[in-house]
């Protein structure tokens, strides 16, 4: 028993009874400076209330992100506490079941050095409320994990996707490499011209090795467990517009974990400040191109 729950039991002893709190304390084998203790700790009633408003707001942050964004609001504490005071309050995320996962050794992923040096392209598929179904392109920055697109309409073809990445090139530039699976829109003639028009290379991983597209990958569990689980979608314009909206939210506000806690877009600009300008530099043998370091 814990002591709050003493101090109630006897406090009940005494109103029932009428006994002294002595003869209480001793009836319970309870310690009578632990009766008559009172709490010093700090009212922490503002913190809990804009703590269970933020858990309301991002239902699938945990306790790490949620200690993010209310640093950003001026709420400092230990992350101990917040734990605590999350726990306290049940805010604690319920794990989604996912399938079992085959065992063993994988090799790691080489980073990108630099923004737009490689992107990463898969599709994810969702149902509106009378069952139709769409899809819908995404696109991340491997090294800045921005998200640069998400396309969502009830077909995507290989031109289509080639028309979707032009314009995501006119806002942000044209990559080095692209990484996808072997889908049949990803393989197609339009997208084989589409790379070999524009010199970009097209990387394909190996057929059943997701893992090898693991930024896309993760990127779509995010965007399924904290988007497309928590939305019903009306129509298809209903659901464009709230990707529109969580994809800003995304880049912009929500804390990234291998940033540090910083977003995607705060990490983008730290990249673009710290690291030396590129050039591009073309490979007669392979006939593609490559970034180059520039000494300052």
């Amino acid at each position: 028993m814990t002591p709050a729950a003493r101090r109630r039991v006897v406090a009940r002893l005494r109103e029932v009874y009428a006994v002294s709190e002595r003869r209480a304390c001793r009836a319970l084998g309870a310690d009578r400076s632990s009766v008559r203790y009172r709490s010093i700790k700090p009212d922490d009633a503002a913190i809990r209330e804009r703590l269970r408003a933020l858990s309301a707001e991002r239902r699938r942050f945990g306790y790490r992100r949620l200690h993010v964004m209310l640093s950003r609001e001026g709420l400092h504490m230990n992350q101990k506490k917040l734990r605590r005071l999350y726990r306290e309050e049940g805010l604690q995320v319920r794990r989604r079941g996912g399938r079992k996962r085959a065992l063993g050794t994988r090799s790691p992923m080489l980073l990108p050095q630099g923004p737009n040096q490689r992107w990463s392209l898969d599709f994810v598929s969702d149902a509106l409320n009378d069952g139709r179904r769409f899809r819908i392109l995404c696109v991340v920055d491997d090294f800045t994990r921005e998200c640069l697109g998400l396309v969502a309409d009830t077909s995507l073809s290989g031109a289509r996707v080639a028309r979707e990445l032009d314009a995501v090139i006119g806002r942000r530039g044209t990559p080095l490499t692209v990484v996808s699976d072997n889908g049949t829109e990803l393989t197609s003639m339009a997208i084989l011209k589409w790379s070999q028009d524009r010199r970009i290379d097209w990387h394909y991983i190996a057929p059943g090795k997701p893992q090898q597209n693991g930024f896309v990958e993760s990127f779509n569990g995010r965007l399924r467990d904290e988007c497309l689980n928590e939305t019903l979608f009306a129509s298809l314009s209903h659901a464009r517009a709230v990707l529109a909206a969580w994809k800003f939210d995304y880049n912009h506000h929500r804390p990234h974990s291998a940033h540090g806690g910083a977003t995607p877009v705060e990490f983008a600009e730290k990249a673009d400040r710290g690291h030396a300008p590129y050039r591009l530099e073309h490979n007669a043998r392979t006939g593609q191109h490559f970034e180059t370091g520039l000494s300052l």
